[in-house]
Order: C-alpha cells, then structure tokens, then sequence
C-alpha cells in the first residue's frame, strides 16, 4: 500500500532535502497529485555556480517526457481525421522513408534513431533535419521490434507542423501549454531564462551548455517546466477518454525492466497492483520521470539536475505509487558466452562482449557522441545471469541488457538496451 497524500507531503518536507545530499543532487523538485490535491516539494540549488534555491516555481528541462506531449498532438490531428495513424508518413512528408506513424509513435520504424545534427535555430530546423534521415541506417524492417528512436519523434513533431501549418513549438503552446494552464513552461531557452531555471550538473559541476538543438525539441531537447504543470498534462490524460487509446500496448519490450510494453507514446508498466504508465526523460545534467496510476488516481513528477539521480528518484516514486521490483541476479540463468561475445555499435556507443578464462562474460562500453555530451563514461563490468536472453550488469547503475535475434551463424545480432545495438562488422540498409 502507497501512503496517502498527506503522509506524502509531510514525508517530502522533511526528507527531500536529506535525499539530494545524500545523492549528490544539486537541485530537486517533486509534484504529486492524488485525486486533484496537489502536493508540492523542492530542494538544493538550481546551479551551484549560483547558489539560487530550487523552489516549487522552478522549471526544469523534462528531456524525453517531452515525446509524449508531442503523441498527443499527434493524436489531436487524428482525432480531427487530419492523419490516419497507419498512414505511411510519405502522405504527410513526401519522400520519406518507409513507415508509418503508429511505427514512430511506439519506437518501431527500424531505423537508427539517434541523429542530433543542429540544423538551426530558425522555424525551417525540422524540415532540414527530416531531410538528413535519408542517409540513416537501417537497422531492422519497420515494425519488426521496439528500438527507442528520438529522431522518429522529431518526424512526427513535422508532421505536426506541416498538417497545422504552424511551427512545432506553437502548435504546442497554443494547442497543449496554454489550455491545460501550463503557465510555468518554457520550450526554448529565451523563455526558460523568465523563470527560476534548473542547470544540469555533469560530474558535479554546471553544465557548459544549457540545452541540445531545437531540430529535436518535438524529442525532448528543450522543453522546460515545473512539476506541477507536468502533473496538469498527466491528469489531462486520466481525464480525457479519447486519450486512453494512448495507453494501450502497441509493441511488447525486451526484457531489460523498461517496462512491459509501448503505447502511442507511453511506457507501460504492467504491475502486480494494477497497469502504471509514464516516462523517464534526460537532457545534459537534468532527468526527469512521470508516472501515473489510474487505478488509484495519482501521478507524480519528480525532477534533478544532476548527481546520483536514479536512487533518488527509485526512493520518491516507491514512495506514491507500484514500481517494479528490483533486478536481482539468478545465478542458474546463463547464456551461452558465444552467442552473446562480439562487438556491438550504434551512434551513441561501442560495446565489446567478451569471456574470460572461467567463461564469465564481461561488457566493456565506450559512449560516443551525443551520449560523451550527457556525461555518459566508458565502463566495464561483468554480466550476470538473470531472466531469459537478459543479464545483468554487475556494476550498479547499469540496467539489464537482452541478446536478441540471430546474425545467420547462431550469434545474437543485436544488444539491446533500449536501442537495438547491431553486431559489427554488418552492412547497414
């Protein structure tokens, strides 16, 4: 059993503060709304170049979250028959490669996902960053599995703006921020910089930029607010029965504690108490994570800007609603060490698989690109079993990942962890 709104608040008040120290959080902010009552907490710093106090007013980057804001104007033009969700997207973008809009909406259009080339700073950004996914691999056929793509979510925020007719960041401020009452939202820099905002800390320090590119703001590099204004658009979706379409499963996860499954922009949890669904969202030096309980009626936002968020943020969201157990190691679960050594590669990283003289298999990533800009460092650790074609880091921080497919001579070809990473060498579509 959760604890009520009340124990919620006065538990808040008194241990925030005790969790970002303990965590090495510069700054964090936390809404809960149970049934409508809105209970509000933050604590630290927004930077500590600064010394400015979080406070409940205080905008922070979502990241991510941002995808499901730009589903739901998405599943606005729908509603309107203005698109037909199993439409290929060359009937809004001509030329496009092959997919549909369901397909981007729930990560499985197959192709590498991962592209944040700046195009600019003007209203034409998406359109020449929709041009560039020409030349992206691709990775697998379209629909055949789940592969988080942040580039699909910036073709749909171009949909958005080509079927409206209007630039992204209006349509979502006209149609999104200002009829729910987001008052405290910010969708790019020159408007976060009117409130009290967040900066991202890497490796304790303010980060040297204050946000990613604005080619991928219908993705989540941009978009700024309060939790409460957070939790006003999570209620919008408890409320409103033409968006419960959104929320039910539309491609099954790997095994690697995602959760259970995708919908129309949703990651869903399906729990022993009953279905929560929400999403995590990252920038450089902030996170964020939303989740929402229909069963019980709560939603609750919790936001840093740096430091040893994940504990944190376990600790905060255990404490409102059900989350998923976690991950422990089961020692008679193995796999076998040659189907899963080689060498694995995406745009944001290489990873080697490999064995040792006791046929232990070890992991050894290196980041690169945008993922060396978010703080990601290289590691290294054992693989433990764990759950079917699942194991489990053995270095703390480190979710599980699954050895999926075959490469034709009984190997996996793909690492997944999130992002469907291909075996290398291999030619890419």
């Amino acid at each position: 059993m959760r604890m009520e709104i009340d124990e919620v608040e006065g538990w808040l008040r008194e241990r925030l503060p005790e969790l970002a120290e303990e965590h090495g959080v510069p700054g964090v902010a936390v809404a809960v709304d149970a049934g409508g009552r809105l209970v509000e907490a933050a604590a630290g710093v927004l930077s500590r170049a600064t010394g400015v106090e979080a406070t409940v007013d205080s905008v922070f980057q979502i990241g991510s979250i941002t995808k499901t804001l730009t589903a739901t104007l998405v599943m606005g033009l729908v509603a309107e028959g203005l698109v037909e969700l199993d439409a290929p997207v060359d009937r809004y973008l001509p030329g496009f490669r092959p997919a549909t809009v369901r397909q981007l909406l729930c990560h499985t259009a197959g192709f590498e996902g991962d592209l944040f080339t700046d195009t600019g700073k003007g209203d034409d950004c998406l359109e020449r960053y929709v041009d560039l996914l020409a030349d992206v691999p691709q990775i697998s056929e379209p629909g055949e599995m789940f592969s988080y793509n942040n580039a699909g979510y910036s073709v749909l925020g171009r949909i958005v703006e080509v079927v409206r007719g209007e630039p992204f960041d209006r349509c979502l401020r006209d149609r999104l921020l200002a009829p729910l009452g987001m008052t405290h939202a910010a969708t790019d820099p020159y408007e976060a910089i009117l409130h009290r905002a967040a900066v991202g800390h890497l490796n304790g320090r303010p980060a040297p930029v204050w946000a990613m590119a604005r080619s991928n703001a219908p993705a989540g590099s941009m978009l700024a607010m309060t939790p409460r204004d957070l939790l006003a658009f999570a209620r919008s979706h408890l409320t409103d029965e033409s968006l419960r379409v959104m929320r039910e499963p539309q491609v099954a996860l790997p095994d690697i504690d995602w959760g259970t499954a995708w919908g129309l922009g949703w990651t869903l949890h399906d729990l022993p108490g009953g279905p929560v669904f929400g999403h995590d969202g990252n920038t450089i030096g902030q996170s964020a994570a939303l989740r929402i309980d229909p069963g019980r009626d709560v939603c609750v936002a919790v936001f840093t800007n740096g430091g040893d968020r994940k504990p944190l943020m376990r600790e905060i969201l255990g404490r409102v609603v059900e989350t998923p157990a976690e991950p422990v190691p089961n020692p008679a679960a193995r796999l076998d060490p040659r189907r899963c050594a080689g060498v694995y590669v995406s745009s944001t990283s290489e990873t080697t698989v490999s064995t040792d003289e006791q046929g232990r298999l070890w992991l050894e990533q290196v980041p690169v690109g945008l993922a060396v800009e978010l703080g990601d460092e290289p590691y290294r650790t054992e693989l433990l079993g764990w759950r079917g074609n699942s194991l489990l880091p053995a270095e703390p921080g480190h979710g599980p990942v699954a050895f999926l497919g075959d490469d034709g001579e009984g190997r996996a070809r793909y690492l997944h962890t999130g992002r469907a990473d291909v075996r290398a060498p291999v030619r890419l579509r």
